[in-house]
């Protein structure tokens, strides 16, 4: 008797942790766990950024027909591992760019998302744009992330400033050559 407890208790821990790992790393909701809510003042966004040690604000320009971001949101996005770096390092908003809501841009002018995802060039989606606490736009990548390794050596790129360092001819590194370099690197290793 005592020996058909044992198991059972067994067999019940086993259950729990493999259901636990199973949980761990299942795809959760993009507007749950990787966007933060907003009111569309984006100098509110700034602040609270700062308030909660963040790296920068993080801007996913999109729209509703855009293929590219869906697949974004259902691959990458919804990746526990991604939304954890990011959460703990941006402050990460949705803005489509096709809509006529008012809000209130870095510089604390009224406008609209149509507006201000025009002032700031964006055209097709998605548009991934990494702006620093002061608002100032510094990286920027247009078109969907291949993977979440990809998207997360975007991060990275704008984490380490490797946006600010200059090649051997004084040009600064652009993401495409720091993405060759991560690829060679793990090839490597």
């Amino acid at each position: 008797m005592m020996i058909l407890k044992i198991r059972a208790l067994v067999l019940l821990s086993l259950f729990l942790i493999i259901s636990h790992v199973a949980n761990a790393s299942a795809p959760r909701d993009p507007y749950e766990y990787f966007f933060e809510q907003n009111l569309g003042d984006l100098t509110e966004e700034l602040e609270t950024a700062r308030d909660e040690g963040k790296k920068g604000v993080f801007v996913f320009f999109e729209m509703d027909e855009c293929p590219f971001c869906h697949r974004m949101k259902k691959t990458i996005l919804n990746q526990v591992e991604v939304q954890d770096l990011f959460k703990k390092n941006f402050h990460s908003i949705s803005i489509d760019i096709e809509g006529d809501l008012e809000i209130v841009d870095f510089e604390g002018n009224e406008t609209t998302q149509k507006k201000f995802s025009s002032k700031n060039r964006v055209r097709a989606t998605p548009v991934l744009i990494f702006y620093d606490l002061e608002g100032k736009q510094v990286v920027r990548y247009t078109g969907a992330a291949s993977s979440s390794e990809e998207f997360k050596w975007l991060a990275e790129y704008y984490l380490q400033g490797v946006y600010k360092m200059k090649d051997k001819n004084g040009r600064n590194i652009r993401f495409s050559k720091y993405k060759r370099l991560k690829k060679k690197q793990k090839s490597i290793n």
